[in-house]
């Protein structure tokens, strides 16, 4: 058997899975060896250009949060303008069948992981946005710095790089792109894409020089939370750089039903709702969950992968009518919670098994009253009680239905 750290002779290029780190072993000594080590998305990139056809443009999102949201809202608004597309990378169909169908694509939304850009070298997106950067995957990476600058890699020369006005980091990422757009929650300026009392406005690739290109309503979206207001400006502005118009940015829209367990309403029962948006597994995504509620008995807990929980509890308080808390952190938050929140009602479950939601939803039942919302949003990691981030929000919605 190959040791990991052998290399077979007469290797010449090494294409690893991206979630192993520089450091493994077979790979340290590639690069020793001085041998090129890639991942799936750059050799997609490459076998791309490479084919006896018209390339596809490549739409690329990363951030640490709100990734497959967006793109999943570019697929909906290329697949009105009625572009042959797909949602692919770290979501939907793997990159290496979208470059290779049969039936070549016309345009590709595509999301990209901190991990994945690491590997990469010389893809080139038609445009890209980095949406966020917050304190995640460090244990990876090794540091913040690392981490952003490994998103900031999706800003090729010669790609659009659309960037977070609302995020000082999206900004700093693209600030030495020679093509920018940016897009934010308030008035735009030139060059940007925002909100204008309901209407999402586009300033950056507007239809008239010099005017704004009223987009979509906010009523036309479906989903919750100031948070996804700025994903489908994100999505927007990169469609918008590829030449779609208007009309099909407010169709696509519209049409849009986001993926499993990001803020899905699970139920309505006793003018309590139940929100699953178990997604949530950094502070960072949990608190832009939180802002979209008023009176929320909050499941939180989980793996914290080193993060820390003392600002997003310090800025969730005053929406809190309880906490429920399970996993194997969960003493981080409670500590947290009696700093800035004695008053709240906090309930821990101690279980680390699956059976833990089903002490989790008794508890919040028995804490909710009319016109709360019950929000699983946990902002930690699911593998020390469950799979993964789908079986949580899965038995979480099964037992609410209870």
């Amino acid at each position: 058997m190959l040791a990991t750290d052998d290399l077979p002779r007469g290797t010449a290029l090494v294409v690893t899975s991206p979630g192993w780190r520089p450091d493994a072993p077979l790979l340290a000594a590639a690069a020793a060896a001085g041998i090129e080590v890639i991942g799936e998305v750059e050799l997609a990139w490459r076998l791309q250009g490479e084919l006896d056809r018209p390339e596809p443009a490549w739409l690329a999102v990363t951030g640490t949060n709100g990734k497959t949201t967006t793109v999943r809202m570019l697929e909906a608004v290329l697949s009105a303008a009625g572009r042959r597309t797909v949602a692919t990378g770290n979501v939907g169909l793997p990159l290496l069948d979208a470059v290779l169908a049969a039936e070549p694509y016309d345009v590709l939304a595509v999301e990209l992981s901190s991990f994945q850009l690491h590997w990469s070298s010389t893809v080139r997106p038609h445009a890209a946005v980095v949406l966020n950067v917050a304190p995640d995957h460090l244990d990876w990476h090794g540091s913040l710095d690392a981490y952003a600058a490994a998103k900031g890699r999706i800003h090729a020369p010669g790609t659009v790089a659309v960037y977070n006005r609302d995020d000082a980091e999206s900004v700093r990422l693209a600030g030495a792109a020679g093509a920018r757009a940016g897009f934010t929650l308030g008035v735009p300026a030139p060059g940007e894409l925002g909100v204008v009392e309901d209407l999402l406005v586009d300033r950056a690739f507007p239809d008239v020089p010099g005017e704004a290109t009223e987009l979509a309503e906010l009523g036309d979206l479906r989903v919750p939370g100031a948070h996804n207001v700025s994903n489908a400006l994100a999505a927007s502005a990169l469609a918008r750089s590829y030449g779609v118009p208007a009309e099909a940015v407010r169709s696509g829209l519209r049409s849009f039903v986001p993926d499993p367990h990001r803020n899905a309403l699970v139920l309505t029962a006793g003018g309590v709702s139940w929100v699953d948006d178990s997604k949530a597994t950094n502070p960072h995504a949990a608190a832009a969950s939180l802002a979209a509620y008023d009176s929320i008995v909050w499941i939180a807990g989980g793996l914290l992968k080193g993060a820390d929980v003392d600002d997003l509890v310090r800025r969730a308080a005053p929406r809190l009518r309880a906490v429920v808390l399970l996993g194997t952190d969960r003493a981080a938050f409670a500590e947290a919670l009696a700093r800035h929140a004695p008053e709240i009602p906090v309930v821990e479950v101690d279980r680390l098994d699956t059976g833990a939601m089903s002490d989790v939803v008794a508890r919040a039942r028995a804490l909710a009253q009319p016109g709360d919302t019950v929000l699983l949003a946990p902002a930690a990691a699911s593998m020390d009680c469950f799979r993964d981030y789908s079986e949580r929000g899965d038995l979480f919605g099964e037992q609410a239905r209870r």
